[in-house]
C-alpha cells in the first residue's frame, strides 16, 4: 500500500518514518492483538520475529513506537498494545487486505439471492445484515431510505368521511399505508381521480422526483384536477414525506457476537453504551450516512466518530447501488476495535456489490 501519513499530536508519522524492523515488530503486536485482544511483551516478539533481535533491542523499538503514539502500555502489564491511531496506521498503511475466500462468496450470492426471491427488498437487507453478522462474529448493520424506493402504484381507500387511507405500492414489492385526512363532503370520485392522476405520472419515479413533475404540471397547466383533488395529491405528499430519522431506517442484526469475549465489567458497560446508542439510534444515522459518500467500503476506529468514543467499537461500511448507479444505503459491521479488519473490509465490500448487483436486476 501506499505511505499513508497519521496526525499525532503536532507530527506527522508516516510509513518512511519506520524502519524494517520498527514496521515487524509493530505489524505483531498490532497482530497479536487482532488474534488475542492481550498485550505482547518485549521476550515473546523477540521469538516471533524473523528478524533477530534480544528482548532488550525490541524493548528500545517497543519505546519508540510508544513515543510515536502508535502503541501503549496497559497499566497491569509490561505488554504493549496498539492505540487507536496505531489501528489506523496499521489499517491505512501497513494491512495487506485479502480477498473474499470462494466459499464465503458462495455463501453471500446463494443467501441474498434466496432472500432476494421474496420480497418486499427489507427482507434482502435483514438477510444480508444477519449474513454478515455471522461470517463476522459481528452485529451486521444497514442503513437505508423508507422513502426512495421507485414507485409503482397508488390507491386511495376512503375510511370515514374526513379519513382516506392511502396506498402506496413501490417496484421492489413494498407497500406502505398512510392515513391521509380529507377535506369534509369529498366525493369519492375525487380519490378515484387523484389516483389516476398520480398512476399516470407516478411509475418508475421517486416521491422526490414525483412532486418535482407534479409541480411543473401544476406550472403549467398541464394539471387539470378540481381544488378538493388537488387537496387529496398535496395531503398524500405531506404525509409521504416524513422528515429527519424516520426517512432512514436502521437494520442491525447479530447484537449477542458484541457480547463475546469481553475481559472486564468495563466492557460491558461499554458495549451496553453501544446498545444504548443503536437502539435509540442516536448518533448511527449520521455516521453511516457519512460513509455513502464513500467509492467502497469506509472504516471507523474507536473514537475517531464519537459514536464510538464510550464503547471501544469499530465500524467497516460499504455503500451500494440501486439500477440507476444511485447510492440508495450503506451495509456493513459494527464489532470491537480489534476486527479482522483485512478479511471483513473486502466481506463487507463484496456483500454490498453483491446487493446492488440484486437491485439493479
Amino acid at each position: 500500500m501506499a505511505s499513508h501519513d497519521i496526525p499525532i499530536g503536532s507530527t506527522q508519522v508516516s510509513l518512511a518514518a519506520l524502519n524494517e524492523r520498527s514496521r515487524e515488530i509493530f505489524r505483531q503486536i498490532v497482530e497479536s492483538y487482532l488474534t488475542t485482544g492481550e498485550p505482547v511483551g518485549s521476550r515473546n516478539l523477540s521469538r516471533k520475529l524473523a528478524l533477530s533481535l534480544s528482548p532488550a533491542s525490541v524493548r528500545n523499538v517497543m519505546s519508540d513506537l510508544e513515543q510515536l503514539g502508535l502503541i501503549w502500555a496497559p497499566h497491569t502489564s509490561a505488554g504493549r498494545l496498539p492505540t487507536e491511531l496505531g489501528l489506523r496506521f496499521f489499517v491505512d498503511a501497513l494491512m495487506e487486505i485479502g480477498d473474499v475466500t470462494e466459499q464465503d462468496r458462495r455463501s453471500i450470492e446463494a443467501q441474498i439471492a434466496t432472500a432476494g426471491a421474496a420480497k418486499p427488498f427489507e427482507t434482502v437487507l435483514t438477510e444480508a445484515s444477519q449474513l454478515l453478522s455471522g461470517l463476522t462474529r459481528s452485529a451486521g448493520i444497514v442503513l437505508t431510505s423508507k422513502t426512495n424506493p421507485r414507485l409503482k402504484h397508488v390507491e386511495f381507500v376512503r375510511l370515514e368521511p374526513e379519513r382516506s387511507l392511502a396506498v402506496l405500492v413501490a417496484e421492489d414489492g413494498t407497500v406502505e399505508n398512510r392515513v391521509l385526512n380529507v377535506p369534509v363532503g369529498l366525493p369519492t370520485s375525487s380519490l378515484t381521480e387523484a389516483a389516476n392522476f398520480l398512476n399516470a405520472r407516478i411509475r418508475g419515479r421517486t416521491l422526490a422526483e414525483l412532486r418535482i413533475e407534479l409541480e411543473r404540471a401544476v406550472e403549467e397547466g398541464r394539471a387539470e384536477l378540481d381544488a378538493l383533488t388537488q387537496k387529496i395529491v398535496a395531503a398524500g405528499f405531506a404525509s409521504w414525506s416524513g422528515g429527519g430519522d424516520e426517512e432512514r431506517q436502521l437494520i442491525v442484526r447479530g447484537h449477542a457476537h458484541l457480547l463475546e469475549d469481553l475481559h472486564a465489567v468495563e466492557d460491558l458497560e461499554r458495549v451496553r453504551s453501544l446498545f444504548d446508542a443503536l437502539e435509540t439510534k442516536r448518533g448511527v444515522i449520521d455516521l453511516l450516512g457519512r460513509a455513502e459518500q464513500a467509492d467502497g467500503a469506509r472504516i471507523f476506529i474507536g473514537s475517531e466518530n464519537k459514536l464510538f468514543s464510550l464503547s471501544g467499537s469499530s465500524t467497516i461500511v460499504a455503500p451500494y447501488r440501486d439500477g440507476a448507479g444511485r447510492i440508495v444505503g450503506v451495509i456493513g459491521v459494527i464489532g470491537p476495535t480489534r476486527l479482522n479488519y483485512a478479511r471483513v473490509i473486502p466481506m463487507v465490500d463484496y456483500t454490498a456489490r453483491v446487493v446492488s448487483r440484486l437491485l439493479s436486476g
